[in-house]
Protein backbone atom coordinates (compact mmCIF):
# COMPACT_ATOMS: atom_id res chain seq x y z
CA UNK A 1 0.00 0.00 0.00
CA UNK A 2 1.46 3.35 -1.03
CA UNK A 3 1.65 6.11 1.56
CA UNK A 4 0.56 9.68 1.10
CA UNK A 5 3.50 11.18 3.01
CA UNK A 6 7.07 10.77 1.81
CA UNK A 7 10.37 12.55 2.36
CA UNK A 8 10.87 12.66 -1.41
CA UNK A 9 8.37 15.54 -1.44
CA UNK A 10 10.12 18.49 0.31
CA UNK A 11 6.79 20.21 0.98
CA UNK A 12 5.92 17.42 3.43
CA UNK A 13 9.01 17.87 5.59
CA UNK A 14 8.49 21.19 7.40
CA UNK A 15 4.85 20.61 8.51
CA UNK A 16 5.64 17.17 9.92
CA UNK A 17 9.08 17.78 11.42
CA UNK A 18 9.44 21.51 12.11
CA UNK A 19 12.69 21.39 10.09
CA UNK A 20 13.70 22.76 6.72
CA UNK A 21 14.55 20.13 4.08
CA UNK A 22 18.24 20.97 4.55
CA UNK A 23 18.11 20.43 8.33
CA UNK A 24 16.09 17.26 7.83
CA UNK A 25 18.75 15.93 5.48
CA UNK A 26 21.37 16.53 8.19
CA UNK A 27 19.20 14.62 10.66
CA UNK A 28 18.93 11.67 8.26
CA UNK A 29 22.71 11.74 7.82
CA UNK A 30 23.21 11.43 11.58
CA UNK A 31 20.91 8.40 11.69
CA UNK A 32 22.56 6.84 8.64
CA UNK A 33 25.97 7.04 10.31
CA UNK A 34 24.64 5.38 13.44
CA UNK A 35 22.90 2.71 11.37
CA UNK A 36 26.20 1.95 9.66
CA UNK A 37 27.71 1.25 13.08
CA UNK A 38 24.92 -1.18 13.96
CA UNK A 39 24.73 -4.65 12.51
CA UNK A 40 21.01 -5.29 12.12
CA UNK A 41 19.81 -8.75 11.18
CA UNK A 42 16.48 -9.81 9.78
CA UNK A 43 14.29 -8.42 7.04
CA UNK A 44 15.06 -5.05 5.53
CA UNK A 45 12.70 -2.16 6.23
CA UNK A 46 9.85 -1.54 3.84
CA UNK A 47 10.41 2.23 3.93
CA UNK A 48 13.58 4.12 2.96
CA UNK A 49 15.54 5.60 5.86
CA UNK A 50 14.43 9.17 5.14
CA UNK A 51 10.77 8.12 5.23
CA UNK A 52 11.30 6.26 8.50
CA UNK A 53 12.90 9.32 10.08
CA UNK A 54 10.02 11.42 8.77
CA UNK A 55 7.51 8.99 10.29
CA UNK A 56 9.13 9.21 13.73
CA UNK A 57 9.37 13.01 13.59
CA UNK A 58 5.75 13.22 12.45
CA UNK A 59 4.72 11.01 15.37
CA UNK A 60 6.35 13.40 17.84
CA UNK A 61 5.20 16.52 16.01
CA UNK A 62 1.52 15.58 15.62
CA UNK A 63 1.03 13.03 18.43
CA UNK A 64 -1.08 10.91 16.09
CA UNK A 65 -1.48 7.29 17.16
CA UNK A 66 0.43 4.60 15.26
CA UNK A 67 -2.93 3.34 14.01
CA UNK A 68 -3.46 6.74 12.35
CA UNK A 69 0.15 7.24 11.29
CA UNK A 70 0.72 3.87 9.60
CA UNK A 71 -1.68 4.38 6.65
CA UNK A 72 -0.23 7.85 6.01
CA UNK A 73 3.14 6.20 5.29
CA UNK A 74 1.77 3.04 3.69
CA UNK A 75 2.76 0.68 6.53
CA UNK A 76 0.91 -1.29 9.17
CA UNK A 77 0.34 -0.15 12.74
CA UNK A 78 2.88 -2.73 13.95
CA UNK A 79 5.50 -1.60 11.45
CA UNK A 80 5.04 2.05 12.47
CA UNK A 81 5.51 1.08 16.13
CA UNK A 82 8.68 -0.88 15.32
CA UNK A 83 10.10 2.05 13.36
CA UNK A 84 9.48 4.43 16.29
CA UNK A 85 11.05 2.03 18.79
CA UNK A 86 14.06 1.42 16.54
CA UNK A 87 14.86 4.98 15.49
CA UNK A 88 13.86 6.87 18.64
CA UNK A 89 17.12 6.11 20.51
CA UNK A 90 19.19 6.82 17.38
CA UNK A 91 17.74 10.31 17.05
CA UNK A 92 18.40 11.17 20.69
CA UNK A 93 20.72 14.06 21.52
CA UNK A 94 24.04 13.02 23.00
CA UNK A 95 25.05 15.18 26.00
CA UNK A 96 27.97 17.52 25.50
CA UNK A 97 30.95 16.26 27.48
CA UNK A 98 33.34 19.20 27.25
CA UNK A 99 32.76 22.89 27.92
CA UNK A 100 34.98 25.90 27.41
CA UNK A 101 36.16 27.63 30.57
CA UNK A 102 33.99 30.70 29.99
CA UNK A 103 30.82 28.73 29.15
CA UNK A 104 27.68 29.74 31.04
CA UNK A 105 24.82 27.25 31.16
CA UNK A 106 21.16 27.74 32.01
CA UNK A 107 19.20 24.92 33.64
CA UNK A 108 15.49 24.54 34.27
CA UNK A 109 12.82 21.88 34.39
CA UNK A 110 9.53 21.38 32.60
CA UNK A 111 6.59 19.05 33.13
CA UNK A 112 5.45 16.60 30.45
CA UNK A 113 2.02 14.99 30.99
CA UNK A 114 2.28 11.26 30.33
CA UNK A 115 0.03 8.20 30.32
CA UNK A 116 2.75 6.01 31.85
CA UNK A 117 1.96 6.35 35.55
CA UNK A 118 4.87 4.09 36.49
CA UNK A 119 7.25 7.02 35.94
CA UNK A 120 4.87 9.91 36.63
CA UNK A 121 3.17 11.54 39.60
CA UNK A 122 0.48 14.16 39.98
CA UNK A 123 2.11 17.55 39.90
CA UNK A 124 1.27 21.24 40.05
CA UNK A 125 -0.45 21.03 36.65
CA UNK A 126 -2.91 18.55 38.28
CA UNK A 127 -1.95 15.81 35.80
CA UNK A 128 0.31 12.80 35.95
CA UNK A 129 3.56 14.25 34.63
CA UNK A 130 7.29 13.76 34.52
CA UNK A 131 9.90 16.39 35.36
CA UNK A 132 12.55 16.92 32.67
CA UNK A 133 15.66 18.95 33.38
CA UNK A 134 17.32 20.59 30.38
CA UNK A 135 20.52 22.60 30.14
CA UNK A 136 21.21 25.12 27.38
CA UNK A 137 24.27 27.13 26.44
CA UNK A 138 23.53 30.73 27.43
CA UNK A 139 25.44 32.04 24.40
CA UNK A 140 24.15 29.79 21.59
CA UNK A 141 20.82 28.74 23.19
CA UNK A 142 21.53 25.17 22.08
CA UNK A 143 20.45 22.31 24.34
CA UNK A 144 23.56 20.55 25.67
CA UNK A 145 22.13 18.09 28.23
CA UNK A 146 18.73 16.53 28.89
CA UNK A 147 18.26 14.75 32.21
CA UNK A 148 16.46 11.49 32.89
CA UNK A 149 12.70 11.88 33.45
CA UNK A 150 11.61 11.97 37.08
CA UNK A 151 8.14 11.97 38.69
CA UNK A 152 6.45 15.34 38.28
CA UNK A 153 6.24 15.97 42.03
CA UNK A 154 10.04 16.32 42.28
CA UNK A 155 11.10 19.91 42.76
CA UNK A 156 13.79 21.27 40.48
CA UNK A 157 16.45 21.39 43.20
CA UNK A 158 16.11 17.65 43.79
CA UNK A 159 15.68 16.86 40.09
CA UNK A 160 18.91 18.74 39.29
CA UNK A 161 20.83 16.01 41.12
CA UNK A 162 18.69 12.93 40.55
CA UNK A 163 18.24 13.41 36.80
CA UNK A 164 22.00 13.21 36.19
CA UNK A 165 22.23 16.80 34.92
CA UNK A 166 24.47 17.96 37.76
CA UNK A 167 27.04 15.24 37.05
CA UNK A 168 26.86 15.90 33.30
CA UNK A 169 27.79 19.60 33.55
CA UNK A 170 30.39 19.09 36.25
CA UNK A 171 31.92 22.34 37.51
CA UNK A 172 30.72 24.46 34.57
CA UNK A 173 28.86 27.57 35.72
CA UNK A 174 25.11 26.89 35.58
CA UNK A 175 22.42 29.47 36.29
CA UNK A 176 19.32 28.01 37.89
CA UNK A 177 16.23 29.53 39.51
CA UNK A 178 18.16 31.38 42.17
CA UNK A 179 15.37 33.33 43.84
CA UNK A 180 15.24 33.34 47.64
CA UNK A 181 11.60 33.78 48.67
CA UNK A 182 11.08 35.62 51.91
CA UNK A 183 14.48 37.34 52.04
CA UNK A 184 14.59 41.05 51.12
CA UNK A 185 16.97 41.89 48.31
CA UNK A 186 20.16 43.60 49.39
CA UNK A 187 21.46 46.76 47.77
CA UNK A 188 22.56 46.07 44.21
CA UNK A 189 20.82 42.66 44.01
CA UNK A 190 17.69 43.99 42.30
CA UNK A 191 19.55 44.72 39.08
CA UNK A 192 21.49 41.45 39.28
CA UNK A 193 18.33 39.41 39.77
CA UNK A 194 16.63 41.17 36.83
CA UNK A 195 19.61 40.34 34.63
CA UNK A 196 19.51 36.70 35.74
CA UNK A 197 15.81 36.52 34.87
CA UNK A 198 16.54 37.94 31.44
CA UNK A 199 19.28 35.37 30.82
CA UNK A 200 17.20 32.47 32.15
CA UNK A 201 14.31 33.39 29.88
CA UNK A 202 16.28 31.63 27.16
CA UNK A 203 15.54 28.19 28.56
CA UNK A 204 11.83 29.02 28.85
CA UNK A 205 11.82 29.99 25.17
CA UNK A 206 13.55 26.68 24.39
CA UNK A 207 10.87 24.68 26.23
CA UNK A 208 8.19 26.64 24.41
CA UNK A 209 9.66 25.77 21.01
CA UNK A 210 10.20 22.14 21.96
CA UNK A 211 6.57 21.83 23.00
CA UNK A 212 5.51 22.58 19.46
CA UNK A 213 6.02 18.82 19.25
CA UNK A 214 2.68 17.75 20.65
CA UNK A 215 3.98 14.55 22.21
CA UNK A 216 5.39 16.77 24.98
CA UNK A 217 1.86 17.91 25.80
CA UNK A 218 0.34 14.44 26.22
CA UNK A 219 2.79 11.56 25.86
CA UNK A 220 1.58 7.99 25.27
CA UNK A 221 5.08 6.49 25.22
CA UNK A 222 6.10 4.00 27.89
CA UNK A 223 9.46 3.08 29.35
CA UNK A 224 12.40 4.83 27.71
CA UNK A 225 10.30 6.13 24.82
CA UNK A 226 9.53 9.43 26.52
CA UNK A 227 13.17 10.09 27.38
CA UNK A 228 14.26 9.37 23.81
CA UNK A 229 11.52 11.63 22.47
CA UNK A 230 12.62 14.58 24.63
CA UNK A 231 16.26 14.04 23.67
CA UNK A 232 15.48 13.77 19.97
CA UNK A 233 13.26 16.85 20.01
CA UNK A 234 16.16 18.70 21.67
CA UNK A 235 18.39 17.57 18.78
CA UNK A 236 15.86 18.82 16.20
CA UNK A 237 15.55 22.12 18.10
CA UNK A 238 19.34 22.49 17.88
CA UNK A 239 19.36 21.75 14.15
CA UNK A 240 16.66 24.32 13.48
CA UNK A 241 18.32 26.95 15.67
CA UNK A 242 21.79 26.43 14.21
CA UNK A 243 20.41 26.84 10.71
Amino acid sequence: MAGVITASEPSRIAPFTGLSPRCFARLVTVVRRKAAEDSRRGRSWGLPLADRVLLVAAYWRTNLTVRQLGPLFGVSKAAAARIIDHLGPRLALQPRKRFAKDTVLIVDGTLVPTRDHSVAEQSKNYRYSTNHQAVIDADTRLVVVVGRPLPGNRNDCRAWTESGVKDAVGKTLAIADGGSPGRPLLKGEEEDKAQRRKVRAGVEHTFSRMKNYKILRDCRQHGGGLHHAVQAIARMHNLALAA
